[in-house]
């Protein structure tokens, strides 16, 4: 086993025609030279290295005989923003080589390095497109960790929905939802991309492969059930939102109406007594005042007994 860090892309080429596998990574997209270099040299149609340097494309499979050509998504979960942060992975599959293209410095591949390094599993033994297969399992794995950090924060989420929900609450299902729709784009097409290879008879994909590729393909079935779990929990959640919500209104409004509903009659007592009318009974009685008080003190402690029975308070 041979690694290097080389400064000039041509360096790569002298380990193409050896017998061993030759794994070139390509960090960083920015140098659209470095594209066009791999691709006169491995003999890329230029379909290809368009789809390469323009990375919004969606997970796919094409087969151009002399190689496969496979996107897909990786996807990382931010501790710093609290979100899904992901990028293209480009994976070009030859006889006795891969070429990967990533659009930043960081990946989830450094555990299959280190297994390269150390000689541990079947990577060394296997062929290029066992370590293509390899490749995508790391990334499909990736996936379950990042839905074990966005199924915490729904967990969080749903205890402060039914509590105290407030609009910062609602502004995080949202974001939660759009992080699912993330996923969703990510994994949908993944899975008719493992398909087609399993698949697909091609000279490249050995026949020991097609197991693991089945395997692959199940693990992106698991993170499809995960994610569609995960978006049917938010729309509930947001319906219990909603929910709260309203009863928190109602409650406020029951309790302004039982208030309301108790100064009624004290109110229809208070403007009898303050009409203006010269002759009225009570006006020369002393015992006026406290009696009108006193009327209005039992309507209204009789009201909240009614009100109480009734379990309206």
């Amino acid at each position: 086993m041979e690694e290097k860090e080389v400064k000039e892309i041509d360096e790569a080429f002298l380990f193409k025609d050896s017998k061993r596998i030759t794994w070139i990574n390509i960090d960083g997209l920015q140098k659209i030279s470095i594209i066009e270099k791999i691709g006169n040299h491995f003999n890329l149609h230029p379909l290809v290295l368009e789809d390469i340097a323009n990375t919004g494309q969606r997970p796919k499979m094409e087969d151009y005989t002399d190689y496969l050509f496979v996107v897909l998504k990786m996807l990382q979960y931010s501790e710093e923003d609290k979100e899904i942060k992901g990028e293209q992975v480009s994976l070009i599959l030859g006889s006795n080589w891969v070429v990967s293209f990533q659009e930043t410095e960081g990946d989830v591949f450094d555990p299959i390095r280190e297994r390269i390094r150390t000689d541990k599993g079947s990577i060394r033994k296997m062929g290029a497109d066992y370590l293509v297969y390899v490749l995508m399992d790391a990334i499909v794995d990736n996936y379950f960790a990042v839905l074990e950090k966005v199924g915490e924060k729904i967990e969080e989420i749903e205890d402060e929905t039914v509590s105290n929900p407030s609009p910062v609450t609602l502004q995080t299902i949202h974001d939660l939802k759009r992080q699912m729709i993330t996923l969703r784009k990510s994994v949908w097409p993944l899975r008719e991309v493992i398909s087609r290879l399993e698949r697909w008879e091609s000279k490249l994909v050995n026949e020991s492969t097609y197991i693991f590729l089945r395997d692959l393909y199940d693990h992106t079935i698991q993170v499809i059930d995960a994610v569609e779990t995960f978006r049917d929990m938010l729309s509930g959640m947001l319906d219990i939102y909603m929910s709260s919500v309203s009863n928190r209104m109602n409650e406020v409004m029951k309790v302004l109406t039982i208030i309301a509903t108790i100064f009624l009659p004290l109110t229809l007592v208070a403007g009898i007594y303050g009409m203006n009318f010269r002759i009225m009974p009570e006006l020369q009685w002393e015992m006026g005042y406290p009696f009108a008080l006193l009327i209005m003190l039992a309507v209204g402690i009789t009201m909240l007994i009614y009100f109480k029975r009734r379990n309206w308070l």
